[in-house]
Protein backbone atom coordinates (compact mmCIF):
# COMPACT_ATOMS: atom_id res chain seq x y z
CA UNK A 1 0.00 0.00 0.00
CA UNK A 2 1.82 2.75 -1.25
CA UNK A 3 0.94 6.03 0.62
CA UNK A 4 3.94 7.81 0.24
CA UNK A 5 1.71 11.25 -1.07
CA UNK A 6 0.03 11.38 2.71
CA UNK A 7 3.80 10.41 4.72
CA UNK A 8 6.46 12.23 3.08
CA UNK A 9 9.22 10.96 0.70
CA UNK A 10 11.61 9.47 3.77
CA UNK A 11 8.99 6.78 4.20
CA UNK A 12 8.23 5.89 0.38
CA UNK A 13 9.69 2.53 1.21
CA UNK A 14 9.51 2.09 4.92
CA UNK A 15 5.47 1.97 4.80
CA UNK A 16 4.82 -0.44 2.67
CA UNK A 17 7.39 -2.72 4.10
CA UNK A 18 6.09 -2.00 7.66
CA UNK A 19 2.38 -3.16 6.24
CA UNK A 20 4.17 -5.97 4.72
CA UNK A 21 5.55 -7.04 7.75
CA UNK A 22 2.51 -6.66 9.45
CA UNK A 23 0.16 -8.46 7.62
CA UNK A 24 2.84 -11.25 7.19
CA UNK A 25 3.16 -11.98 11.08
CA UNK A 26 -0.90 -11.25 11.01
CA UNK A 27 -1.02 -14.70 8.64
CA UNK A 28 1.58 -16.30 10.06
CA UNK A 29 0.01 -16.36 13.64
CA UNK A 30 -3.29 -17.36 12.38
CA UNK A 31 -1.68 -20.51 10.37
CA UNK A 32 0.30 -21.16 13.64
CA UNK A 33 -2.96 -21.42 15.89
CA UNK A 34 -4.78 -22.97 13.44
CA UNK A 35 -1.65 -26.40 12.99
CA UNK A 36 -1.70 -26.18 16.61
CA UNK A 37 -6.01 -27.37 16.60
CA UNK A 38 -4.59 -29.66 14.35
CA UNK A 39 -2.70 -31.55 16.08
CA UNK A 40 -5.15 -32.85 17.70
CA UNK A 41 -7.78 -35.98 17.22
CA UNK A 42 -10.51 -35.48 14.69
CA UNK A 43 -13.93 -34.27 16.49
CA UNK A 44 -16.06 -32.76 13.70
CA UNK A 45 -19.59 -34.00 12.97
CA UNK A 46 -19.24 -34.61 9.28
CA UNK A 47 -16.02 -35.78 9.65
CA UNK A 48 -17.04 -38.19 12.37
CA UNK A 49 -19.78 -39.36 10.04
CA UNK A 50 -19.05 -39.09 6.31
CA UNK A 51 -15.08 -37.75 5.28
CA UNK A 52 -13.23 -40.08 7.28
CA UNK A 53 -15.78 -42.66 8.18
CA UNK A 54 -16.42 -43.60 4.46
CA UNK A 55 -12.94 -44.09 3.83
CA UNK A 56 -12.47 -45.81 7.37
CA UNK A 57 -15.07 -48.50 6.27
CA UNK A 58 -13.42 -48.85 2.86
CA UNK A 59 -10.04 -49.96 4.41
CA UNK A 60 -11.61 -52.32 6.26
CA UNK A 61 -13.23 -54.18 4.10
CA UNK A 62 -10.77 -54.31 1.14
CA UNK A 63 -11.47 -51.48 -1.26
CA UNK A 64 -14.44 -49.48 -2.74
CA UNK A 65 -17.94 -50.83 -1.59
CA UNK A 66 -21.49 -49.90 -1.79
CA UNK A 67 -22.87 -48.27 1.16
CA UNK A 68 -26.16 -48.63 0.98
CA UNK A 69 -27.53 -47.32 4.53
CA UNK A 70 -25.11 -44.20 3.94
CA UNK A 71 -26.24 -42.02 1.34
CA UNK A 72 -23.61 -39.24 1.27
CA UNK A 73 -20.90 -42.84 -0.18
CA UNK A 74 -22.39 -41.90 -2.86
CA UNK A 75 -21.24 -38.21 -3.05
CA UNK A 76 -17.96 -37.38 -4.81
CA UNK A 77 -14.99 -37.98 -2.84
CA UNK A 78 -11.91 -36.53 -4.19
CA UNK A 79 -11.01 -34.82 -1.25
CA UNK A 80 -11.58 -38.15 0.87
CA UNK A 81 -9.62 -40.34 -1.24
CA UNK A 82 -6.51 -38.04 0.47
CA UNK A 83 -7.77 -38.85 3.74
CA UNK A 84 -8.09 -42.53 2.63
CA UNK A 85 -3.97 -42.92 2.26
CA UNK A 86 -3.95 -41.29 5.60
CA UNK A 87 -6.14 -43.23 7.32
CA UNK A 88 -4.60 -46.70 5.60
CA UNK A 89 -1.66 -45.14 7.09
CA UNK A 90 -3.26 -44.66 10.89
CA UNK A 91 -2.64 -40.72 10.46
CA UNK A 92 -5.75 -39.57 10.98
CA UNK A 93 -4.78 -35.67 11.90
CA UNK A 94 -3.25 -35.44 8.65
CA UNK A 95 -6.82 -34.70 7.22
CA UNK A 96 -6.69 -32.14 8.60
CA UNK A 97 -3.87 -30.65 8.08
CA UNK A 98 -4.49 -31.47 3.70
CA UNK A 99 -7.93 -29.47 4.48
CA UNK A 100 -5.82 -26.56 5.68
CA UNK A 101 -3.53 -26.65 2.77
CA UNK A 102 -6.57 -26.19 0.26
CA UNK A 103 -7.17 -23.04 2.42
CA UNK A 104 -3.76 -21.72 2.07
CA UNK A 105 -3.83 -23.18 -1.83
CA UNK A 106 -7.26 -20.57 -2.19
CA UNK A 107 -5.07 -17.79 -0.27
CA UNK A 108 -2.12 -18.22 -3.15
CA UNK A 109 -4.55 -17.95 -5.95
CA UNK A 110 -5.86 -14.98 -3.93
CA UNK A 111 -2.65 -13.68 -3.66
CA UNK A 112 -1.33 -13.96 -7.00
CA UNK A 113 -4.71 -12.26 -8.42
CA UNK A 114 -4.52 -8.79 -6.88
CA UNK A 115 -0.66 -8.79 -6.80
CA UNK A 116 -0.72 -8.85 -10.69
CA UNK A 117 -2.92 -6.18 -10.54
CA UNK A 118 -2.26 -4.04 -7.46
CA UNK A 119 1.04 -4.60 -5.21
CA UNK A 120 2.24 -7.35 -3.23
CA UNK A 121 0.69 -5.67 -0.01
CA UNK A 122 -3.02 -6.12 -1.21
CA UNK A 123 -2.58 -9.33 -2.23
CA UNK A 124 -1.39 -9.93 1.20
CA UNK A 125 -4.61 -8.03 2.62
CA UNK A 126 -6.79 -10.15 0.66
CA UNK A 127 -4.89 -13.59 1.64
CA UNK A 128 -5.71 -12.15 5.73
CA UNK A 129 -9.19 -11.39 4.80
CA UNK A 130 -9.88 -14.79 3.24
CA UNK A 131 -8.16 -17.14 5.57
CA UNK A 132 -9.28 -15.27 8.93
CA UNK A 133 -12.96 -15.46 7.99
CA UNK A 134 -14.25 -17.20 10.81
CA UNK A 135 -15.69 -19.74 8.68
CA UNK A 136 -12.62 -20.51 7.07
CA UNK A 137 -10.67 -20.65 10.49
CA UNK A 138 -13.40 -23.38 11.62
CA UNK A 139 -12.73 -25.20 8.28
CA UNK A 140 -9.55 -24.99 8.20
CA UNK A 141 -9.05 -26.95 11.50
CA UNK A 142 -11.74 -29.93 10.39
CA UNK A 143 -11.27 -32.86 7.98
CA UNK A 144 -13.93 -31.79 5.82
CA UNK A 145 -13.97 -31.22 1.85
CA UNK A 146 -14.93 -27.68 1.53
CA UNK A 147 -11.72 -25.90 1.30
CA UNK A 148 -11.13 -28.36 -1.50
CA UNK A 149 -14.50 -27.59 -3.31
CA UNK A 150 -13.40 -23.64 -3.08
CA UNK A 151 -9.68 -24.07 -4.18
CA UNK A 152 -10.66 -25.71 -7.56
CA UNK A 153 -13.63 -23.18 -7.71
CA UNK A 154 -11.41 -20.36 -7.63
CA UNK A 155 -8.97 -21.95 -9.84
CA UNK A 156 -11.48 -22.65 -12.58
CA UNK A 157 -13.02 -18.93 -12.61
CA UNK A 158 -9.74 -17.15 -11.95
CA UNK A 159 -8.09 -19.23 -15.25
CA UNK A 160 -11.14 -18.27 -16.63
CA UNK A 161 -10.54 -14.75 -16.11
CA UNK A 162 -7.03 -15.49 -16.98
CA UNK A 163 -7.88 -16.76 -20.23
CA UNK A 164 -10.48 -13.86 -20.97
CA UNK A 165 -7.56 -11.01 -20.21
CA UNK A 166 -5.24 -12.77 -22.74
CA UNK A 167 -8.03 -12.16 -25.31
CA UNK A 168 -8.97 -15.97 -25.43
CA UNK A 169 -5.25 -17.21 -26.78
CA UNK A 170 -3.97 -18.43 -24.02
CA UNK A 171 -5.73 -22.35 -24.37
CA UNK A 172 -3.75 -23.30 -21.04
CA UNK A 173 -5.97 -21.33 -19.18
CA UNK A 174 -9.40 -22.56 -20.64
CA UNK A 175 -8.11 -26.02 -19.84
CA UNK A 176 -6.82 -25.38 -16.39
CA UNK A 177 -9.95 -23.75 -15.87
CA UNK A 178 -12.39 -26.75 -17.00
CA UNK A 179 -10.05 -29.47 -15.66
CA UNK A 180 -10.43 -27.33 -12.17
CA UNK A 181 -14.24 -27.33 -12.50
CA UNK A 182 -14.54 -30.91 -13.12
CA UNK A 183 -11.90 -31.52 -9.77
CA UNK A 184 -14.83 -29.25 -8.26
CA UNK A 185 -17.33 -31.47 -8.99
CA UNK A 186 -16.00 -33.73 -7.81
CA UNK A 187 -15.48 -32.90 -4.47
CA UNK A 188 -18.96 -32.29 -3.52
CA UNK A 189 -22.20 -32.13 -5.21
CA UNK A 190 -22.54 -28.27 -4.67
CA UNK A 191 -19.90 -28.06 -7.47
CA UNK A 192 -22.48 -28.37 -9.81
CA UNK A 193 -23.52 -24.99 -9.29
CA UNK A 194 -20.47 -22.89 -10.36
CA UNK A 195 -20.21 -25.41 -13.14
CA UNK A 196 -23.62 -23.99 -14.97
CA UNK A 197 -22.70 -20.61 -13.98
CA UNK A 198 -19.10 -20.62 -15.23
CA UNK A 199 -20.00 -22.54 -18.35
CA UNK A 200 -23.18 -20.48 -19.48
CA UNK A 201 -20.54 -17.07 -18.60
CA UNK A 202 -17.87 -18.34 -20.96
CA UNK A 203 -20.54 -19.16 -24.04
CA UNK A 204 -21.85 -15.41 -23.27
CA UNK A 205 -18.57 -13.47 -22.36
CA UNK A 206 -16.70 -15.17 -26.07
CA UNK A 207 -19.71 -14.82 -28.03
CA UNK A 208 -20.30 -11.26 -27.15
CA UNK A 209 -16.40 -10.34 -27.01
CA UNK A 210 -15.47 -12.17 -30.32
CA UNK A 211 -18.91 -12.07 -32.13
CA UNK A 212 -18.34 -15.82 -33.43
CA UNK A 213 -21.36 -17.42 -31.70
CA UNK A 214 -20.47 -20.69 -32.92
CA UNK A 215 -16.92 -20.88 -31.84
CA UNK A 216 -18.82 -19.55 -28.20
CA UNK A 217 -20.83 -22.64 -28.65
CA UNK A 218 -17.81 -25.06 -29.39
CA UNK A 219 -15.91 -23.69 -26.56
CA UNK A 220 -18.57 -24.29 -24.03
CA UNK A 221 -19.31 -27.93 -25.05
CA UNK A 222 -15.40 -28.25 -24.65
CA UNK A 223 -15.82 -26.70 -21.63
CA UNK A 224 -18.45 -28.93 -20.05
CA UNK A 225 -16.83 -32.03 -21.96
CA UNK A 226 -13.56 -31.47 -20.63
CA UNK A 227 -15.33 -31.09 -16.68
CA UNK A 228 -17.59 -33.75 -16.79
CA UNK A 229 -14.76 -36.19 -18.06
CA UNK A 230 -12.88 -35.16 -15.25
CA UNK A 231 -15.42 -35.84 -13.08
CA UNK A 232 -17.06 -39.00 -14.27
CA UNK A 233 -15.18 -41.77 -12.20
CA UNK A 234 -17.81 -40.21 -9.48
CA UNK A 235 -20.63 -40.61 -12.10
CA UNK A 236 -20.08 -43.74 -13.11
CA UNK A 237 -19.35 -45.96 -9.82
CA UNK A 238 -22.80 -44.42 -9.27
CA UNK A 239 -24.91 -45.01 -12.43
CA UNK A 240 -22.94 -48.77 -11.76
CA UNK A 241 -24.89 -49.01 -8.41
CA UNK A 242 -27.78 -47.29 -8.54
CA UNK A 243 -28.48 -46.37 -11.98
CA UNK A 244 -28.22 -42.76 -11.48
CA UNK A 245 -25.23 -40.95 -11.89
CA UNK A 246 -25.65 -38.70 -9.65
CA UNK A 247 -27.38 -40.51 -6.99
CA UNK A 248 -29.00 -39.60 -4.60
CA UNK A 249 -29.95 -36.26 -6.39
CA UNK A 250 -32.79 -36.66 -8.98
CA UNK A 251 -33.57 -40.08 -8.11
CA UNK A 252 -37.18 -40.01 -9.19
CA UNK A 253 -35.86 -39.14 -12.75
CA UNK A 254 -33.29 -41.47 -13.03
CA UNK A 255 -35.24 -44.23 -11.29
CA UNK A 256 -39.34 -43.52 -11.16
CA UNK A 257 -39.73 -47.24 -10.43
CA UNK A 258 -38.24 -46.46 -7.27
CA UNK A 259 -40.61 -43.54 -5.83
CA UNK A 260 -44.01 -44.28 -6.91
CA UNK A 261 -46.13 -41.02 -7.24
CA UNK A 262 -43.32 -38.79 -5.82
CA UNK A 263 -43.83 -36.32 -8.84
CA UNK A 264 -47.09 -35.70 -8.01
CA UNK A 265 -46.93 -35.17 -4.53
CA UNK A 266 -46.97 -32.02 -3.22
CA UNK A 267 -43.85 -30.63 -1.61
CA UNK A 268 -45.35 -29.88 1.63
CA UNK A 269 -44.74 -26.93 3.53
CA UNK A 270 -42.67 -24.24 1.71
CA UNK A 271 -39.39 -22.39 2.95
CA UNK A 272 -40.78 -19.55 4.33
CA UNK A 273 -43.72 -21.24 6.02
CA UNK A 274 -41.23 -23.57 8.00
CA UNK A 275 -38.74 -20.42 9.27
CA UNK A 276 -42.16 -18.82 10.50
CA UNK A 277 -43.20 -22.17 12.18
CA UNK A 278 -39.59 -22.75 13.34
CA UNK A 279 -38.26 -19.85 13.89
CA UNK A 280 -40.71 -16.98 14.06
CA UNK A 281 -39.32 -15.24 11.02
CA UNK A 282 -41.10 -12.88 8.97
CA UNK A 283 -41.57 -13.30 4.93
CA UNK A 284 -39.05 -10.15 4.48
CA UNK A 285 -36.12 -11.81 7.45
CA UNK A 286 -36.49 -15.36 5.40
CA UNK A 287 -36.14 -13.40 1.62
CA UNK A 288 -32.96 -11.50 3.26
CA UNK A 289 -31.31 -14.30 4.25
CA UNK A 290 -28.51 -14.47 1.99
CA UNK A 291 -27.11 -11.04 3.41
CA UNK A 292 -27.93 -11.88 6.81
CA UNK A 293 -25.41 -14.82 6.72
CA UNK A 294 -23.13 -12.36 6.32
CA UNK A 295 -24.35 -10.55 9.53
CA UNK A 296 -25.77 -13.04 11.70
CA UNK A 297 -24.18 -16.05 11.30
CA UNK A 298 -23.43 -18.68 14.41
CA UNK A 299 -21.68 -22.29 14.42
CA UNK A 300 -23.79 -24.88 15.30
CA UNK A 301 -27.15 -22.78 15.20
CA UNK A 302 -29.29 -24.32 12.08
CA UNK A 303 -31.88 -21.07 12.68
CA UNK A 304 -28.34 -18.91 11.95
CA UNK A 305 -26.97 -20.87 8.96
CA UNK A 306 -24.41 -22.72 10.90
CA UNK A 307 -21.33 -20.48 10.36
CA UNK A 308 -19.95 -17.08 10.71
CA UNK A 309 -18.88 -14.76 7.79
CA UNK A 310 -17.95 -11.29 8.20
CA UNK A 311 -19.40 -8.26 7.38
CA UNK A 312 -16.27 -6.62 5.48
CA UNK A 313 -16.75 -9.24 2.54
CA UNK A 314 -20.27 -7.28 1.94
CA UNK A 315 -19.71 -3.67 3.16
CA UNK A 316 -16.15 -3.23 1.38
CA UNK A 317 -17.33 -4.86 -1.97
CA UNK A 318 -19.79 -2.14 -3.54
CA UNK A 319 -16.77 0.49 -3.77
CA UNK A 320 -14.46 -1.79 -5.71
CA UNK A 321 -16.71 -0.09 -8.50
CA UNK A 322 -14.62 2.24 -8.05
CA UNK A 323 -11.78 0.96 -10.01
CA UNK A 324 -13.04 1.36 -13.91
CA UNK A 325 -10.05 -0.61 -14.78
CA UNK A 326 -11.26 -3.69 -13.19
CA UNK A 327 -15.22 -3.52 -13.47
CA UNK A 328 -15.64 -6.15 -15.84
CA UNK A 329 -13.99 -8.56 -13.12
CA UNK A 330 -15.57 -7.22 -10.24
CA UNK A 331 -19.26 -7.34 -12.27
CA UNK A 332 -18.20 -11.02 -13.11
CA UNK A 333 -17.46 -11.85 -9.20
CA UNK A 334 -20.41 -10.49 -8.16
CA UNK A 335 -22.70 -11.67 -10.42
CA UNK A 336 -21.16 -15.31 -9.48
CA UNK A 337 -21.72 -14.53 -5.93
CA UNK A 338 -25.71 -13.19 -6.58
CA UNK A 339 -26.39 -16.50 -8.57
CA UNK A 340 -24.61 -19.17 -6.04
CA UNK A 341 -26.29 -16.97 -3.12
CA UNK A 342 -30.02 -17.38 -4.78
CA UNK A 343 -28.90 -20.85 -6.00
CA UNK A 344 -27.94 -22.04 -2.34
CA UNK A 345 -31.15 -20.34 -0.79
CA UNK A 346 -33.88 -22.27 -3.11
CA UNK A 347 -32.06 -25.57 -3.68
CA UNK A 348 -30.53 -26.31 0.20
CA UNK A 349 -31.26 -25.60 3.62
CA UNK A 350 -29.62 -22.08 4.30
CA UNK A 351 -26.04 -22.85 5.81
CA UNK A 352 -22.74 -21.10 5.43
CA UNK A 353 -20.51 -24.00 4.12
CA UNK A 354 -23.21 -24.13 1.45
CA UNK A 355 -22.00 -20.81 -0.10
CA UNK A 356 -18.65 -21.09 0.34
CA UNK A 357 -17.21 -20.63 -3.41
CA UNK A 358 -18.36 -17.32 -2.92
CA UNK A 359 -16.10 -15.96 -0.14
CA UNK A 360 -12.44 -16.55 -2.21
CA UNK A 361 -14.57 -14.04 -4.79
CA UNK A 362 -15.86 -11.51 -1.94
CA UNK A 363 -12.26 -11.09 -0.63
CA UNK A 364 -10.64 -10.15 -4.11
CA UNK A 365 -13.33 -7.56 -4.50
CA UNK A 366 -13.89 -6.20 -0.61
CA UNK A 367 -9.79 -6.15 -0.87
CA UNK A 368 -10.13 -4.31 -4.36
CA UNK A 369 -13.27 -1.75 -2.95
CA UNK A 370 -10.79 -1.14 0.32
CA UNK A 371 -8.24 -0.12 -2.55
CA UNK A 372 -10.63 2.13 -4.81
CA UNK A 373 -11.68 3.67 -1.40
CA UNK A 374 -7.86 4.45 -0.50
CA UNK A 375 -7.52 5.39 -3.99
CA UNK A 376 -10.38 7.97 -3.90
CA UNK A 377 -9.34 9.63 -0.87
CA UNK A 378 -5.99 9.98 -2.14
CA UNK A 379 -7.26 12.61 -4.73
CA UNK A 380 -8.73 15.09 -2.06
CA UNK A 381 -7.08 17.71 0.07
CA UNK A 382 -6.38 17.95 3.52
CA UNK A 383 -8.84 16.80 6.57
CA UNK A 384 -10.75 14.56 3.72
CA UNK A 385 -8.11 13.09 2.72
CA UNK A 386 -6.15 12.04 6.13
CA UNK A 387 -9.88 11.51 7.53
CA UNK A 388 -11.00 9.42 4.49
CA UNK A 389 -8.04 6.91 4.91
CA UNK A 390 -8.08 6.91 8.61
CA UNK A 391 -11.79 5.99 8.19
CA UNK A 392 -11.17 3.25 6.03
CA UNK A 393 -8.23 1.97 7.62
CA UNK A 394 -10.19 1.87 11.35
CA UNK A 395 -13.20 0.05 9.58
CA UNK A 396 -10.89 -2.80 7.93
CA UNK A 397 -9.26 -3.25 11.25
CA UNK A 398 -12.16 -3.14 13.12
CA UNK A 399 -14.03 -6.20 10.67
CA UNK A 400 -10.54 -8.13 11.04
CA UNK A 401 -10.45 -7.82 14.90
CA UNK A 402 -13.35 -9.53 14.97
CA UNK A 403 -12.06 -12.53 13.27
CA UNK A 404 -9.29 -12.16 15.63
CA UNK A 405 -12.04 -12.55 18.56
CA UNK A 406 -13.17 -15.84 16.32
CA UNK A 407 -9.87 -17.52 16.42
CA UNK A 408 -9.03 -16.79 20.31
CA UNK A 409 -12.42 -18.54 21.42
CA UNK A 410 -12.37 -21.43 18.61
CA UNK A 411 -8.77 -21.99 20.45
CA UNK A 412 -10.41 -21.84 23.78
CA UNK A 413 -13.35 -24.14 23.06
CA UNK A 414 -10.56 -26.99 21.48
CA UNK A 415 -7.91 -26.70 24.12
CA UNK A 416 -5.51 -28.36 22.13
CA UNK A 417 -2.12 -27.63 24.62
CA UNK A 418 -3.73 -30.15 27.38
CA UNK A 419 -3.77 -33.01 24.71
CA UNK A 420 -0.04 -31.94 22.63
CA UNK A 421 1.52 -31.23 25.72
CA UNK A 422 0.36 -35.11 27.04
CA UNK A 423 -1.79 -33.45 30.18
CA UNK A 424 -4.73 -35.60 28.98
CA UNK A 425 -4.20 -38.54 26.59
CA UNK A 426 -6.56 -39.21 23.36
CA UNK A 427 -9.46 -40.90 25.03
CA UNK A 428 -9.43 -38.09 27.50
CA UNK A 429 -9.51 -35.65 24.90
CA UNK A 430 -12.47 -37.31 22.86
CA UNK A 431 -14.49 -37.57 25.91
CA UNK A 432 -13.79 -34.08 26.53
CA UNK A 433 -15.55 -33.15 22.97
CA UNK A 434 -17.57 -36.40 22.02
CA UNK A 435 -20.44 -36.93 24.46
CA UNK A 436 -20.34 -40.38 22.83
CA UNK A 437 -17.15 -41.46 22.98
CA UNK A 438 -16.94 -43.15 26.69
CA UNK A 439 -19.78 -45.47 25.08
CA UNK A 440 -17.72 -46.19 21.84
CA UNK A 441 -14.63 -46.64 24.13
CA UNK A 442 -16.54 -49.35 25.95
CA UNK A 443 -17.76 -50.61 22.50
CA UNK A 444 -14.67 -51.17 21.39
CA UNK A 445 -12.81 -52.71 24.27
CA UNK A 446 -15.80 -55.28 25.58
CA UNK A 447 -18.17 -56.27 22.78
CA UNK A 448 -16.60 -58.88 20.44
CA UNK A 449 -15.20 -58.21 17.21
CA UNK A 450 -18.39 -59.81 15.47
CA UNK A 451 -21.43 -57.76 16.56
CA UNK A 452 -23.19 -55.17 14.35
CA UNK A 453 -24.29 -52.41 15.90
CA UNK A 454 -27.33 -50.20 14.74
CA UNK A 455 -26.85 -46.06 15.48
CA UNK A 456 -29.70 -44.66 16.53
CA UNK A 457 -30.45 -40.76 16.98
CA UNK A 458 -26.10 -40.59 16.70
CA UNK A 459 -26.20 -38.70 13.17
CA UNK A 460 -24.78 -41.51 11.92
CA UNK A 461 -21.12 -40.48 13.83
CA UNK A 462 -19.05 -43.60 13.58
CA UNK A 463 -15.78 -43.03 12.83
CA UNK A 464 -14.14 -44.15 15.57
CA UNK A 465 -16.45 -47.20 16.30
CA UNK A 466 -13.82 -50.44 15.51
CA UNK A 467 -16.77 -52.88 14.84
CA UNK A 468 -19.26 -53.20 11.98
CA UNK A 469 -21.95 -50.88 12.43
CA UNK A 470 -24.60 -49.08 10.25
CA UNK A 471 -27.50 -46.36 10.28
CA UNK A 472 -30.74 -45.25 8.63
CA UNK A 473 -31.27 -41.52 6.69
CA UNK A 474 -34.20 -40.91 9.67
CA UNK A 475 -31.57 -41.99 12.10
CA UNK A 476 -33.16 -44.88 13.65
CA UNK A 477 -36.84 -43.07 13.29
CA UNK A 478 -38.15 -45.64 10.73
CA UNK A 479 -36.98 -48.62 13.02
CA UNK A 480 -38.75 -47.39 16.40
CA UNK A 481 -41.82 -46.50 14.32
CA UNK A 482 -42.22 -49.89 12.88
CA UNK A 483 -41.31 -51.52 16.27
CA UNK A 484 -43.98 -49.56 17.72
CA UNK A 485 -46.85 -50.68 15.13
CA UNK A 486 -45.75 -54.45 15.91
CA UNK A 487 -45.80 -54.40 19.50
CA UNK A 488 -49.48 -52.60 19.41
CA UNK A 489 -50.43 -55.86 17.46
CA UNK A 490 -48.80 -58.24 19.25
CA UNK A 491 -45.43 -59.56 20.94
CA UNK A 492 -44.99 -61.90 18.27
CA UNK A 493 -45.11 -59.61 15.52
CA UNK A 494 -42.39 -57.45 17.82
CA UNK A 495 -40.24 -60.47 18.10
CA UNK A 496 -40.13 -61.42 13.88
CA UNK A 497 -39.28 -58.27 13.22
CA UNK A 498 -36.33 -57.91 16.00
CA UNK A 499 -35.49 -61.12 14.59
CA UNK A 500 -35.56 -59.92 10.78
CA UNK A 501 -32.67 -56.93 11.82
CA UNK A 502 -29.15 -57.55 10.81
CA UNK A 503 -27.85 -56.24 13.47
CA UNK A 504 -27.08 -57.48 17.48
CA UNK A 505 -26.57 -54.38 19.13
CA UNK A 506 -28.20 -50.80 19.35
CA UNK A 507 -25.72 -47.55 20.35
CA UNK A 508 -28.75 -44.42 21.26
CA UNK A 509 -28.78 -41.49 22.45
CA UNK A 510 -31.11 -41.45 24.71
CA UNK A 511 -32.82 -37.97 24.98
CA UNK A 512 -33.71 -37.63 21.32
CA UNK A 513 -35.13 -41.64 21.54
CA UNK A 514 -37.71 -40.63 24.76
CA UNK A 515 -38.57 -37.54 22.43
CA UNK A 516 -39.20 -39.52 19.57
CA UNK A 517 -41.18 -41.82 21.31
CA UNK A 518 -43.55 -38.44 23.20
CA UNK A 519 -43.78 -36.58 20.44
CA UNK A 520 -45.09 -39.03 17.83
CA UNK A 521 -47.36 -42.03 19.99
CA UNK A 522 -49.77 -42.22 22.45
CA UNK A 523 -48.89 -42.90 25.83
CA UNK A 524 -50.69 -46.38 25.97
CA UNK A 525 -48.51 -47.39 23.07
CA UNK A 526 -45.44 -46.21 24.38
CA UNK A 527 -46.14 -48.24 27.53
CA UNK A 528 -46.51 -51.42 25.58
CA UNK A 529 -43.42 -50.81 23.08
CA UNK A 530 -41.78 -49.82 26.48
CA UNK A 531 -42.62 -53.10 28.34
CA UNK A 532 -41.39 -55.40 25.25
CA UNK A 533 -38.22 -53.56 25.19
CA UNK A 534 -37.53 -53.83 28.55
CA UNK A 535 -37.98 -57.60 28.12
CA UNK A 536 -36.19 -57.95 24.75
CA UNK A 537 -33.66 -54.55 24.64
CA UNK A 538 -30.80 -55.93 27.45
CA UNK A 539 -28.81 -52.37 28.37
CA UNK A 540 -25.08 -53.00 28.78
CA UNK A 541 -23.43 -49.65 29.10
CA UNK A 542 -24.73 -45.99 29.81
CA UNK A 543 -22.83 -42.52 30.01
CA UNK A 544 -23.93 -39.27 29.08
CA UNK A 545 -27.25 -39.74 27.88
CA UNK A 546 -25.77 -42.64 25.23
CA UNK A 547 -27.16 -46.08 25.92
CA UNK A 548 -25.65 -49.34 24.38
CA UNK A 549 -28.76 -52.27 24.24
CA UNK A 550 -28.06 -55.97 23.33
CA UNK A 551 -30.98 -56.93 21.14
CA UNK A 552 -32.12 -60.50 22.69
CA UNK A 553 -33.96 -61.95 19.53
Amino acid sequence: MNWAKTTGPMNKNTIPTAVSCLLLVSIAVLLFTECLMNLTPPISRDALIHHLAIPKLWIKHGGLYEIPWAKYSYYPMNIDLLYLACLYFKKDIAPKFIHLAFALGTGLLIYIHLKMRFSRNWGLLGVLIFLSTPIIIRLSTSAYVDLGLIFFTTASVLSFVQWQDGKYKQMKWFIFSAVSMGLAAGCKYNGLIPWVFVNLMLIFYFARDTQKQVSALNCGLLFFALSLVTVSPWYIKNYLFTSNPIYPLFDNIFNPSNHPGSLSKSSGMGFFQKRELMYGETFWETLFIPLRMFFQGHDNSDQYFDGVLNPILIVMSPFAFYNKRLRRNTLFFTAFTAYFLICAFFLTVPRVRYILPVVPLLAIVATTGIKALIDHFMQRKGFILYAGIMVTIVITTFFLGSNWLYLKNHFDAIQPIKYISGEETKDQFLARHIGSYPATEYINKNLPTNVKIFLMFMAGRGYYLDRDYCHESSFGMGFIEQLVKKAAVSEADFITYLQSQEFSHIFMRTDLFEKYLADNFKEETILRFLALKRKYWKQVYESKGYMVLEMLK
